[in-house]
């Protein structure tokens, strides 16, 4: 008898692999206790109506108040979400969430005058105000409001626009419960003869079986349902959207994507150089897709065997425990205090690991001032990228963390711009200490493969998510009605040139469009992106560096939102190779934006990856060593005698697929190197794994003809 896998009731997960809610409230009453403070503290807002202007005192009491207000709802709404993020089913945490998101409506509508009091002021006036002692600790938080006077309403105005506050999510919520309560999809057979309960959680492990027929099976039962339910769903999407252009217009945006870049401070150019720069790179990724065909020997790719990996056969199973270890040991350069916070957090119940019936899908971290963060998982031991989901969001958590100990309430909430520079940080550091630990060939191969994978879907796939945002909005904002039928012909046309004619795309996939939740948080997911960005650059710099470096590193985690005073565009001083500049509050800002051509020679490295032998030899004639020779002869003056430049390996310095030079010193015949033809760092340590051919002689420089995965 075939056995069955079910997901279990929330009521039936084991408590140790829940999150623990106590920092937070010891239980439901002790919120309601909390809540119902939070109710009446709202009536105090009055008191200081008309009265901003009159002294700094009385505003340093208005700020204080406010800030204390918005303290005390922080605990109550991360309570509540956290509670219906458990079970989108249980409606006594869903009315907890909406008696909380009812009254911090009430809460934004009776402070809503202050913004416009304050800006009402004669500039002259407001910004000597700021200056006067009392005003300290304000004084960022007032820099920063003074940017929104454009975009600031009369007082009435900004009483009506917070009114609207709850109505706002009405098309989020909905999108939630549909999605992650009322969606079922029932049960695929999967390779080894069991019933699996198809769950957003389970899709992604069953299209990581080797077995095509379980993969082709739980993609069309899966979308199945959302063919069923796509005109609401198209419903919901449209609104949502519609809900982000009205907001945009009343307040005097150009667009909705000005009005969402506008709190990071970050130009439009950025945002579309990005899609730009991963359009100059899909015939690299068009490349990819056809290796990733002709390996797993099919004649036709669909999208629904992108995911397993090329060399499928490993066993790649972790258990959550096995997860944990990898994750620290991958953190060991971080130091023994960062790791082992992040250790008590992750063993101490910071994790709501597996999925339930109901239970939010995806992952997520979520910070918290006054209790720490929470991670939310539906942790899958079968699905190796569920290690780099942990890292990832353990990345978020430990930013949070640390910005929390580090600075006040006001200021411990980074910038969404850098929010994901600390998450794929985490997943940098340990695709370093895996191929540094890989056991044989294959395995760093897996790797390797994984890698690539991962970056076209954090910048590939992330940026075709955006330039759908961009485009729909760009729709609506026109007058065209948002119908299923026109948002899976926008989306259609992206996935056909995003995936090429290499991918056969069945016309289900089409309604990927209304599955993606982060489209109800529109303009963030292109923040993936540059978060991989900054972050390959970070991890070279700590992996490479000393105590400077880590310590810049650590200090760019607990500055919080000051950074913005510090122009945090930079990141740490970071070189992109390519940067927007603009004038922005009377300073010049560097903006990160994707290197075209950094792409480009990433997702190039894909022939390397998937270990194509028979084109090892044409790999390595697309690195021209003459060219390498001057620019290793160019790092290295001191007269290293070149031995041999035709070979393809990997640099984490320079990120990239380049040519590995083997050179010795003139002093002795035995003392050798290889070293990147790009930027001429050594190929050492743990990063050192390159896909090359073999040296048969190194004083003669030939190569032999045998291709091979090794340890340089």
């Amino acid at each position: 008898m075939a056995r069955l896998q079910r997901l279990p009731r929330r009521a039936d997960v084991r408590v140790d692999d829940t999150w623990d809610l106590r920092a937070l409230f010891a239980d439901d009453d002790a919120w309601e206790t909390c809540f119902a403070q939070y109710e009446r503290r709202i009536r105090g807002y009055a008191r200081f109506r008309g009265h901003l202007g009159q002294s700094a005192d009385t505003l340093a009491r208005c700020l204080a108040f406010d800030a204390r207000q918005d303290r005390l709802g922080e605990r109550l709404g991360v309570y509540a979400f956290l509670r219906t993020a458990e079970d989108q089913t249980n409606s006594v945490y869903q009315r907890m969430l909406g008696r909380y998101q009812h009254a911090a409506t009430g809460a934004a509508q009776a402070a809503s005058f202050i913004r416009p009091e304050l800006l009402a002021l004669p500039a002259r006036a407001l910004r000597a105000l700021i200056e006067k002692p009392p005003l300290r600790l304000y004084r960022l938080q007032l820099r920063r409001l003074l940017r929104y006077q454009p975009h600031t309403r009369s007082p009435s105005e900004e009483e009506l626009l917070a009114m609207q506050g709850e109505m706002a999510q009405t098309a989020s919520r909905a999108f939630r419960q549909l999605h992650d309560a009322d969606l079922k999809f029932g049960f695929v057979t999967d390779e080894r003869g069991g019933q699996v309960e198809l769950s957003h959680a389970t899709f992604s492990q069953l299209l990581h079986s080797p077995r095509r027929r379980v993969r082709r099976a739980a993609f069309h039962q899966y979308y199945a349902q959302y063919a069923a339910h796509a005109h609401t769903l198209a419903a919901l999407l449209s609104g949502s959207i519609l809900k982000d252009v009205y907001h945009a217009r009343a307040r005097r945006y150009p667009s909705a994507l000005d009005a969402a870049l506008f709190p990071d401070n970050v130009p439009r150019a950025v945002y579309e150089s990005l899609i730009q720069a991963v359009h100059a790179a899909l015939p690299a990724v068009h490349r990819y897709y056809d290796v990733r065909r002709r390996k797993m020997r099919l004649k036709r790719l669909h999208f629904y065997d992108t995911y397993v990996p090329i060399l499928s056969h490993l066993d790649v199973h972790r258990t959550w425990e096995e997860a944990t270890r990898l994750v620290l040991a991958a953190l060991a350069p971080l130091g023994s205090a960062y790791c082992g916070e992040l250790e008590r957090g992750l063993r101490g119940r910071w994790c709501d690991r597996y999925a339930n019936v109901g239970k939010q899908s995806g992952a997520f971290s979520c910070g918290s001032f006054d209790a720490g963060p929470r991670i939310l998982m539906n942790y899958q031991p079968r699905v190796f990228d569920e290690v780099f989901t942990l890292a990832h969001e353990a990345g978020h958590a430990m930013h949070s963390l640390l910005s929390a100990r580090h600075q006040p309430f006001l200021y411990y909430d980074y910038s969404i711009f850098v929010a994901e520079v600390a998450s794929t940080f985490h997943e940098q550091l340990l695709t370093a200490h895996l191929l540094g630990a890989a056991r044989d060939d294959a395995e760093r191969a897996y790797l390797l493969n994984r890698e690539i994978d991962g970056i076209r879907a954090t910048i590939v796939r992330q940026t075709m998510f955006a330039e759908f945002e961009k485009v729909t909005h760009e729709l609506a904002e026109a007058g065209e009605p948002l119908t299923v039928q026109r948002l899976k012909e926008v989306y259609r046309g992206l996935l056909e040139h995003y995936f090429g004619t290499a991918v056969v795309l069945d016309e289900a996939l089409a309604l990927e469009c209304l599955r993606i939740p982060h489209f109800y948080r529109a303009f963030y997911v292109y923040k993936y992106a540059t978060g991989l960005s900054a972050a390959i650059a970070l991890a070279r710099r700590v992996l490479h560096g000393g105590a400077a470096e880590l310590a810049d590193y650590l200090g760019f985690l607990q500055g919080g939102i000051v950074l913005e005073e510090q122009a945090d565009r930079q990141i740490l001083r970071i070189d992109m190779r390519r940067a927007v500049e603009l004038v922005s509050d009377q300073r010049r800002v560097q903006v990160t934006v994707i290197p075209a051509h950094a792409l480009q020679r990433a997702l190039d490295a894909s022939v390397v990856i998937a270990l194509l032998r028979d084109e090892q030899a044409a790999l390595a004639s697309t690195f021209a060593p003459e060219q390498a020779r001057h620019a290793v002869a160019s790092q290295y003056p001191s007269g290293r005698k070149i031995l041999t430049a035709s070979s393809a390996a990997f640099c984490p310095n320079y990120w990239g697929f380049s040519t590995a030079i083997r050179s010795q010193k003139p002093s002795s015949a035995s003392m050798t190197a290889v070293v990147c033809s790009n930027c001429g760092s050594p190929l050492v340590g743990a990063m050192r794994w390159a896909c090359q051919l073999s040296w048969a002689s190194t004083k003669s420089g030939r190569v032999s003809k045998r291709t091979k995965l090794s340890r340089s």
